[in-house]
């Protein structure tokens, strides 16, 4: 069992979980001895919301293999990212910390060297590790090896632009990985492309025609909110780090909806690549010896408040599919609606369940105990950070989420708070921020964040 310090302790309680959980390493959720270490499987996408998977009820793509984690493990429906861009987002799956703690604010950037990575607690832990695919910290695909993990290559000649290109080479290597023998539990990361092409289909349009039948419609919350804060309004103006916008400005209604339809498309290509893996991994007989992670580095615009791709605290961007799957052991077909969860949770989550002792140091928390236990309070809060431009590191943002509120701040600009009731306003177009009844709350998570920022050292300060 895990021994957490008094120091840890007070961290916690920083990261406003309210309870304190400890891992069981050698229970099952039926209360059974199961004493080998399982397999890890992680399996991450690019740019894929919460909401676009069929588990999650959109009915508008189909994603069966994503869906066969969910039908036999948990998924967890209040789920984000610790940022919506790639690198940030990606240097805390693997290390547990907050984008400020790990050095990786913006892409291009290397995590902190001395916070070891999810290769190397669990290789030394004993597990065999690889990656294959994306890394993207700081290159997408390094021509070296990464620390912690064997590096899987693919093939000489492949280009890196789409997903398209990568993705079934990526697969393939992890179909190599699987059907070697391994005497030891291996961990393996699989970080694939797509949808991350939608980039690209912004700028481009669709190849050929589509059929306005097949288009989906438009978000209840497709409309800009005329009042929205000046730093949103500025966003949508960037020449780079995330210029995607500015192809939109002509768009009519029926491009939004074809934006949509390929974005969805993209989504299935790679459900179709992680079906290739899963099927193997079933193939040889390791389903029931394999816990599988789900998750993706963060979501995407998806035509919520006229948004595409990413850089931005709205929902769409900030929120990201997560299923924790081990046949036989996570409750089938569970949906967790209730508890915040976070991308610092993945790691400290695969620790639970491998046996290894959680780090006095991690930021998230194991979601094992909630999975085996729904009733568990869970944390107060859960925050995103937003560091929106790569040549100016003071435009910056964040996000609380409690239960039933959102709170963003932005760091200049006029308007630069928002605050939003999910439970009346789920498509957030309501700034309660701008109402005086709404002080109270507005105040309560100001004071959630100051907290947040003394207790982990970040250097966000809240607009006077």
């Amino acid at each position: 069992m895990a021994v957490l310090s008094d120091s840890r302790r007070g961290f916690l309680k920083a990261l406003g979980r309210g309870t304190l959980f400890l891992a069981f390493p050698g229970l099952s959720a039926a209360g059974q001895d199961r004493t080998r270490r399982p397999n890890v499987l992680f399996l991450m996408t690019d740019q894929q919301t919460l909401r676009t998977m069929s588990a999650y009820g959109n009915p508008h793509l189909k994603t069966p293999h994503m869906d066969s984690l969910a039908a036999v493990g948990v998924r967890f429906e209040k789920s984000y990212c610790t940022a919506p861009v790639c690198g940030p987002s990606r240097s805390s799956l693997i290390t547990s910390r907050m984008p400020h703690v790990t050095g990786v604010d913006i892409n291009g950037q290397v995590p902190d060297p001395a916070i070891p990575n999810m290769g190397q607690i669990f290789r030394e832990a004993g597990y065999v590790t690889a990656w294959a695919g994306k890394w993207h910290l700081p290159q997408s695909y390094p021509q070296g090896p990464i620390p912690g993990f064997e590096y899987l290559s693919v093939p000489e000649g492949t280009k890196f632009r789409l997903g398209a290109q990568t993705d079934g080479p990526v697969a393939d290597e992890a179909v190599k990985f699987l059907r070697r023998r391994h005497g030891r539990p291996f961990l393996l990361g699989v970080s694939l492309h797509n949808p991350h092409d939608i980039c690209w289909s912004v700028r481009e349009g669709p190849s050929e025609p589509i059929d306005p039948r097949s288009l989906p419609p438009l978000p209840a919350n497709f409309e800009i909110d005329p009042n929205e804060p000046e730093f949103v309004s500025v966003c949508r103006e960037r020449t780079k780090y995330g210029p995607e916008l500015l192809y939109t400005k002509d768009w009519s209604r029926r491009r939004w909806r074809e934006y949509l339809y390929q974005y969805y498309r993209h989504v299935e290509e790679v459900d179709e690549q992680i079906g290739r893996i899963l099927t193997t991994l079933r193939e040889l007989g390791l389903e029931e010896d394999t816990l599988v992670v789900l998750t993706s580095d963060h979501g995407e615009g998806a035509a919520a408040h006229r948004w595409v791709v990413k850089l931005m605290l709205y929902e769409e961007p900030a929120t990201v599919p997560l299923v924790v799957s081990w046949r036989g052991v996570t409750p089938a077909g569970g949906a967790d609606r209730v508890h915040l969860v976070s991308g610092l949770d993945v790691l400290p989550t695969m620790c639970a369940y491998a046996g290894i002792g959680l780090r006095d140091d991690f930021m998230g928390m194991s979601l094992r105990p909630l999975i085996e236990n729904p009733g568990l309070p869970g944390r107060e809060f859960v925050v995103t950070e937003l560091a929106s431009d790569s040549q100016d590191t003071t435009k910056k943002g964040r996000m609380v989420r409690t239960q039933r509120y959102k709170y963003i701040a932005f760091s200049f600009g006029t308007r630069p708070e928002m605050l939003f009731d999910l439970a009346a306003d789920p498509g957030e177009t309501n700034n309660l921020a701008l109402r005086e009844s709404a002080q109270g709350e507005l105040d309560r998570h100001r004071k959630l964040l100051r907290r947040w920022i003394r207790e982990t050292k970040d250097d966000f300060q809240l607009p006077s």
